[in-house]
C-alpha cells in the first residue's frame, strides 16, 4: 500500500523493548502496511500514553499493537481509552519471564478486550499478522500481500524435509 498515512500504531513500553518488537516492525515493513512506532508507558508516562490512545483514530490509526514486559498494563491502558482494535504482546523482560507481563494483558475486564498473543518476540510477529488480517477485511492490496506471506511461509515449511 503506498500511503504515508499509518494505519497501525506500534508502541512499546520501554526502548529496551525494542528487540523484542523488531519482528513486528519488520513484518509490517514487509507487508507494506504504514505505521508509526512510539515509545509510550503506562506508568512512567501515563498522560501522554492516554492521549496517544485518544487521538489515535482522529489521526487515521486502525489497530494499535501494545508490547510491554513486567506486569506492566500498557495494551490495557490503550485499550481502556480507545474502542479500536488493541492487540497486547506480553514482554518476557522480568525475572518471571513473561508471565506477569501475559496476566497483566490478557486478563481484561468484560467489554474492554485486548487480543493477545503469545509472549515474546513470536507473539510480536503474530501481532503484526493479526493487524494484518484485521486490516485486509477492509484493504485488498493487504489481503494479498498477507496471502502470498502465507504461501511463502509455507513453501519454506515444505522445503525442510531433513529431520
Amino acid at each position: 500500500m503506498a500511503s504515508d498515512k499509518p494505519l497501525v500504531g506500534v508502541i512499546m513500553g520501554s526502548t529496551s523493548d525494542r528487540e523484542v518488537m523488531r519482528g513486528c516492525i519488520d513484518l509490517l515493513q514487509e507487508l507494506d502496511i504504514p505505521h508509526e512506532v512510539r515509545v509510550l508507558s503506562a506508568h512512567r508516562t501515563p498522560d501522554l500514553t492516554r492521549e496517544y490512545a485518544i487521538s489515535a483514530e482522529d489521526r487515521g490509526i486502525e489497530v494499535i499493537i501494545a508490547g510491554a514486559g513486567w506486569a506492566a498494563h500498557l495494551a490495557g491502558a490503550i485499550a481502556g481509552n480507545t474502542t479500536l482494535p488493541v492487540i497486547g504482546v506480553p514482554i518476557d523482560s522480568s525475572p518471571l519471564n513473561g508471565m506477569d507481563a501475559l496476566l497483566a494483558t490478557v486478563q481484561m475486564p468484560p467489554g474492554i478486550p485486548v487480543a493477545t498473543v503469545a509472549v515474546g518476540s513470536g507473539g510480536a510477529k503474530n501481532a503484526a499478522i493479526l493487524a494484518a488480517q484485521i486490516l485486509a477485511l477492509k484493504y485488498s492490496p493487504i489481503a494479498e500481500n498477507l496471502k502470498s506471506y502465507r504461501k511463502g511461509i509455507t513453501q519454506k515449511a515444505a522445503q525442510k524435509t531433513d529431520l
